[in-house]
């Protein structure tokens, strides 16, 4: 497995360590439950420097990336960051992604680990003899320092105040090092990325780590925390065998401008065969990936994550269901380990007092 520059630190704070996305990464610390609580009250620092980052650059970078994501990327500010997926010629998600407008005609992709090879491999192939791609990956970390108390954390580890920061801005910013510093917060708390060279990351994080308001936080916390938040997994609600709209509804998907796949994209948000929704349940017994979902003894769906919310003190999930049984309100009962739980189709997200937009 491929190891992050933080790779010793983990060890030596103990963390227990296992594979996700073909990278030896931390899933808990002191434990998945106080991780997130830790989060959702003061800050923690994740280690996200598996995640890939490619630079796109020159007078056609601009249209080559409206032709290959979902979202608008001609009326992006330098400066800022918006969300959108990458599709296959037949709409399904090879990932879902973040762009940065770095200049007026350079930007930066930030992908998703397992996917980084297939999705360089695929805009490389599609893009203009003129844009430059450069992967930036192999030489670039990433930290994310999440919770209502990371501001006050960074300002003390950098000695000085960070820019004023909007939702989905980021800023070119030097303190300790220079970096690339952007708020946009994974967890639904006021956080903030930080992008630096490999060779500061060990630095940085020992500093950080040592904030009396900051502890390390494993994937296990960072993915029950995005679950509360309603926010899609690859892999789990986002994949190549179906285009976005189930997921997104037709959110960060720019139908007014010609990208690739977008004929099965508008058949699906005409007609969507599924849509994703959220269930909430009275106890804490948590559904799993595949578990299936019947309404009157019809089967009409399947959980795609599913988990206890630390934030709420029940068992929450997604999960794909046929469009008559995704309204508000509506009991469904869904099979675990061969027993059926009720569950209550609730609006997104589950967790609803997230600081991230400030």
């Amino acid at each position: 497995m491929k190891k992050t520059p933080l790779h010793r630190q983990h060890l030596e704070l103990g963390a227990r360590m296992g594979e996700f996305g073909g990278w030896d990464m931390p899933i808990q610390y002191a434990g998945i439950l106080e991780e997130h609580a830790h989060t959702r009250s003061n800050a923690s620092v994740f280690d996200i420097c598996h995640m890939g980052e490619f630079e796109l650059s020159g007078a056609t970078a601009l249209q080559d990336l409206e032709k290959l994501l979902t979202c608008a990327v001609h009326s992006m500010a330098v400066g800022q960051v918006r969300y959108g997926f990458l599709l296959d010629d037949d709409g399904g998600t090879i990932d879902d992604l973040t762009v940065y407008r770095l200049e007026v005609d350079r930007f930066m992709l930030v992908v998703n680990a397992g996917t980084a090879e297939k999705d360089a491999d695929w805009i490389q192939g599609r893009i203009s003899g003129s844009t430059v791609f450069n992967d930036l990956s192999a030489d670039m970390a990433k930290l994310d320092v999440q919770g209502p108390k990371s501001r006050e954390v960074l300002e003390d580890v950098f000695g000085c105040l960070l820019p004023e920061l909007g939702y989905f801005r980021f800023k070119e910013f030097q303190a300790l090092e220079s970096c690339v510093l952007s708020r946009t917060g994974y967890t639904g708390e006021w956080g903030y990325e930080i992008y630096l060279p490999n060779a500061a990351a060990a630095g940085l994080w020992d500093k950080i780590v040592a904030h009396e308001l900051c502890a390390p936080g494993g994937l296990g916390a960072r993915d029950t925390l995005r679950l509360e938040m309603g926010y899609p997994l690859y892999g789990h609600e986002l994949s190549s065998a179906r285009t976005p709209v189930a997921t997104s509804r037709g959110m960060f998907i720019n139908m007014d401008k010609e990208f690739i796949g977008k004929e099965n994209v508008a058949a699906d948000l005409d007609d969507p065969e599924i849509l994703l929704v959220g269930l909430q349940f009275a106890n804490k017994r948590a559904a799993r990936e595949g578990d299936k979902l019947y309404y009157e003894d019809i089967e009409i769906g399947v959980v795609t994550s599913g988990s206890l919310a630390p934030s709420l003190g029940v068992a929450v999930a997604m999960a794909f269901v046929e469009p008559e049984f995704a309204d508000f309100g509506r009991a469904l009962d869904v099979e675990i380990r061969g027993k059926r739980f009720s569950a209550e189709v609730v609006d997104l997200p589950f967790y609803k007092s997230g600081t991230a937009r400030g």
